[in-house]
């Protein structure tokens, strides 16, 4: 299958806006948030502190009147450079485009599948800068397979889930972690479609370095195929 077919097939799972936090938070109430290195005012934002970095998200949501903030699929970002787990001195091999689509939300916040899927596998990630507590679903539909991340959850989140476990389109699969459980990130959902595995466990890179993007461009297509947001980068 190319990698047009696969995107087309992926992209008509879903009709429209599909929620994968709580769906009392309709399209409207996101945001479209822009973290990435060509924001100047991130120059003002300590963004190695989550404290910093959620201050920064609720005045972002309280100037726009918005209460999801949401983005970053390939965004090359500053924010990993705290993390020796993804920086290097050498810039071709550091660890900063974004894989995949991150929704800035309340801890708490139910997470939902978007489209039906069984657990691939689930773990705790717990190096500083990782995903914390992270669930991996897999889906298949006639002869489109595909996985999808869900990163930064909750511990209880892991807690009863069994590898296998069937999961309807718009069900309840984990809660959103606190800073403190989630590798030190104000409360996010980090949600990333995933092609091939590459027999990763209850893990899959959600950073890319520049030298292996093309890579990755391939097997982690953007996640608005499936949720489509559709909100425009505010002014």
């Amino acid at each position: 299958m190319t990698n047009l077919d696969f995107n087309r097939k992926l992209s008509a799972l879903t009709t429209g806006f599909t929620p994968v936090i709580d769906a009392a938070y309709k399209a409207e109430d996101y945001r479209f948030l822009d973290l990435s290195v060509d924001n100047s005012i991130l120059k003002e934002v300590d963004t190695a502190s989550a404290e910093a970095i959620q201050l920064y998200i609720d005045a972002f949501l309280s100037k726009t009147n918005g209460d999801v903030a949401y983005g970053g699929y390939l965004e090359k970002r500053s924010i990993y450079d705290r993390s020796i787990y993804f920086n290097n001195e050498d810039p071709q091999l550091r660890r900063n485009i974004h894989l995949g689509l991150d929704i800035w939300c309340p801890a708490g916040t139910a997470i939902l599948a978007p489209v039906a899927g069984k657990v691939h596998s689930f773990k705790n990630n717990k190096n500083y800068g990782d995903y914390g507590p992270c669930i991996i679903l897999e889906h298949q539909f006639e002869d489109l397979q595909f996985y999808t991340l869900y990163g930064h959850l909750s511990l209880e989140s892991l807690a009863n889930l069994k590898t296998g476990q069937f999961f309807e389109a718009g069900e309840r699969i984990a809660f959103l972690g606190e800073t403190h459980e989630n590798g030190d990130y104000a409360p996010h959902l980090h949600f990333q479609i995933v092609k091939d595995m590459q027999q990763n466990v209850g893990d899959y890179p959600g950073v890319s370095t520049q030298n292996n993007l093309p890579f990755y461009l391939e097997n982690c297509p953007d996640p608005e195929l499936l949720l489509k947001i559709n909100a425009q980068p505010n002014s």
